[in-house]
């Protein structure tokens, strides 16, 4: 099943519902980082849950989530925007290790301390970020957390990361249930309970025909609308022109310091692992290419 994202309103009820599915995207990050198990499944969940947070911009302006944590996994960091392309990594990709299920599973993974921010872009250069203290130390009840404290909204959210034959990242996926301003929240406190329940098994048993079919299997309501669908991917913006932008930006005087020194420059970016090399010669050619008056 291609990974993608569902949108869809209750219109009776006026719930908004939000499903993503993102198997691929979240083997691909893995692959690139090589990472072991724990670390693995806390990225899965945390580009789901940047896929659900970006599903609610107003356009495909941008959304950063960044956990930090006193634990072996340090942190993580996901970019995306509303189109379904989005990149993050971990701080540390070799965790292997979690508690048994239940309540207290990720607690060996991310300490006892931490926290959850959200950067939204807002258009025409202004940008917002809002933080919670992690207390339940589970992405999904810190992110309805996250909902409540920052955006004063009611929220439920569900993740899950789970093994498919041999593959420990094999059904991945997310459901964001909000009420809008004039929803109806009995509703949406049912449809919270059942879908605490049922949301798993559902997944397990119909991930394979698709999100749409997925999402109309977990809320099926008669008065439910898809409004939109897209695919989502692992995708990274960077680039050698990109690297060669950054050079710039640090002078004349920096560069021609890099030349003597090292001869080239060297970078890594942290979201696909990618190394660029920019060799002397082309070092040479930024100096060359400055306006000597800016030096």
């Amino acid at each position: 099943m291609a990974d993608e994202l569902v949108s869809g309103l209750l219109k009776e009820s006026d719930l908004r519902v939000v499903l993503v599915t993102a198997g691929d995207l979240s083997r691909r990050a893995r692959e690139l980082h090589r990472s072991s198990s724990a670390s693995a499944a806390l990225m899965a969940q945390a580009l789901t849950a940047g896929a659900l947070l970006a599903a609610l911009q107003k356009n495909d302006s941008r959304i950063n989530l960044q956990l930090e944590c006193d634990g072996p996994l340090r942190g993580l960091f996901v970019d995306g925007d509303g189109s379904g392309v989005l990149r993050g990594y971990v701080k540390n990709p070799l965790v292997s290790h979690a508690g048994l299920d239940g309540e207290y599973h990720w607690r060996p993974v991310l300490g006892n301390h931490g926290f959850l921010s959200v950067l939204r872009d807002l258009g025409d250069g202004e940008h917002y970020r809002s933080a919670v203290e992690l207390e339940s130390f589970e992405l999904a009840k810190d992110m309805e957390r996250y909902f409540a404290i920052s955006d004063q909204l009611p929220s439920r959210v569900y993740l899950t990361v789970q093994p498919e034959g041999e593959e420990r990242l094999g059904l991945v996926a997310g459901l964001l249930v909000q009420p809008l301003p004039n929803g109806d929240l009995q509703t949406f406190k049912d449809l919270g309970e059942r879908l605490t329940r049922d949301f798993e098994p559902t997944v397990r048993a119909l991930a394979g025909q698709g999100a749409s079919a997925l999402l109309k299997a977990l809320v099926p309501h008669s008065d439910l609308e898809v409004m939109s669908r897209y695919p989502v991917s692992f995708t990274c913006s960077c680039s050698k022109e990109r690297v060669k932008r950054a050079l710039l930006s640090l002078g004349r005087e920096e560069l021609e310091d890099i030349l003597v020194k090292e001869g080239k420059a060297e970078a890594d970016c942290h979201f696909c692992t990618t190394h660029y090399v920019i060799s002397g010669e082309e070092i040479r050619e930024l100096v060359a290419a400055m306006d000597p008056a800016a030096s």
